[in-house]
């Protein structure tokens, strides 16, 4: 349907961009590498049912700010394809998909990982009424999460897999407008279905909030499935498609 594109009248084009994006968000790697991040949303409320709205709703954010780090990836690539006519050559794409491969190795790994021994260092500035700065130092077990990590995985995914063929296919497109408004329409796709993804994903693991050993069986069921996918990724574009030239 994609390669016939610019048969379509602008209002198809558009509304196929959006049923695109809905679609894209439920892959299995953006599912694995936003459930990474969904295991280690935590609660501070009490009650049951204020748990399961503070824990959907922190869940479905994430996925937002994943959509919008892998919709400015594709307006940046879809600048450079259309408008300065660079030509991407097939190995980019397969660096880029062997990135998101390690990536997601990296976050399987850090979600799997004991939170006793990992610990990771955030740096805080504190400002004094004096005007002098001093920067603190102080370790978390997980629990200090920001949305900006989300961000930035879906940058990464943004640049390679099939959200680059959708770019690639948007660039046949007559005008610069029209390119531009099906790259946006199929990234509001991407947010909205993120967003649902990461919601739904929220849910058990706010059901089993309390229960700390269901809680980590969630956690280590996200984190393997992001370890097996991140691999299998490396395999094929490592391997089988002999990225490294061997």
């Amino acid at each position: 349907m994609l390669n016939q594109i610019q048969n379509f009248t602008p209002a198809i084009i558009l509304t196929l961009g959006l049923a695109i994006g809905l679609q894209h968000a439920f892959q299995p790697d953006h599912v694995a590498a936003v459930s990474t991040q969904v295991s280690k949303v935590s609660s501070k409320s009490q009650s049951f049912k204020q748990i399961i709205k503070e824990r959907t709703f922190k869940s479905s954010i994430l996925g937002v700010f994943w959509g919008a780090g892998h919709t400015t990836s594709l307006v940046l690539m879809g600048l450079l394809v259309y408008v300065l006519a660079i030509n991407i050559p097939k190995n980019i794409f397969f660096g880029l998909e062997l990135i998101v491969g390690i990536m997601l190795v990296y976050l399987a790994i850090t979600t799997l990982w004991n939170k006793k021994l990992f610990r990771q260092k955030h740096m805080h500035p504190h400002k004094h009424e004096d005007g002098t700065v001093h920067i603190h130092p102080h370790e978390h077990e997980g629990k200090h999460k920001h949305t900006h990590k989300s961000y930035l995985i879906g940058c990464i995914h943004g640049l390679a897999g099939s959200g680059s063929l959708v770019v690639l296919t948007a660039s046949t497109l007559g005008s610069f407008e029209m390119v531009l408004s099906f790259i946006l329409i199929f990234g509001l796709g991407t947010i909205i279905g993120m967003a649902l993804v990461s919601g739904l994903i929220g849910l058990p693991f706010a059901l089993a909030n309390k229960p700390v050993f269901v809680n980590k069986i969630f956690r280590y069921v996200a984190g393997s499935f992001c370890l097996l996918l991140g691999a299998n990724i490396i395999y094929e574009i490592g391997v089988l498609n002999n990225v490294f030239g061997f």
